[in-house]
């Protein structure tokens, strides 16, 4: 832990548990994707490292997972955070987050973990996600113990 009130600190909990619960339909739950948008700079970067290098935009980010979200294809889905280590440093964070998913993907159930590594700012209205990236665990990539 760097710097940082509690107030900052609860913010970026806040932030991240939203992040994270926009992509529960787990239990009929209805996810907030209309809501994802407004966690992020409107200039945020997205990068997706599993098995190859994906990059996106916002929106570009949120319109496919959206949509998988709501068509039946994706069932019973949850994604939740199970440790972190967030840092500030004045007006800016980094938050390295474990996080473990499940669901029914075409009617096969699967579970994984991975980590994503947040950078936060303080912006008008709070603190937005400037940038995000993430691995899935996978045959030949293992969380660090370390994390």
């Amino acid at each position: 832990m760097l710097d940082g009130n509690p107030e900052d600190r609860a913010a970026i909990d806040v932030l991240v548990r939203r992040f994270f619960d926009a992509f529960t339909n787990a239990g009929g739950i209805v996810p907030d994707t209309e809501g994802l948008a407004g966690l992020f700079l409107e200039s945020a970067v997205i990068s997706k490292a599993v098995a190859g290098l994906e990059t996106y935009a916002v929106h570009s980010f949120i319109e496919p997972r959206a949509k998988l979200l709501t068509d039946g294809n994706l069932v019973d889905f949850r994604e939740e955070e199970t440790e972190s280590r967030t840092d500030i440093v004045g007006s800016i964070a980094q938050r390295i987050s474990l996080y473990r998913k499940s669901g029914t993907m075409m009617g096969e159930r699967f579970e994984g973990r991975g980590v994503k590594v947040f950078q936060l700012v303080r912006a008008a209205g709070g603190w937005r996600i400037a940038a995000l990236a993430w691995d899935d665990e996978r045959d030949g990539f293992s969380i660090p113990a370390s994390l």
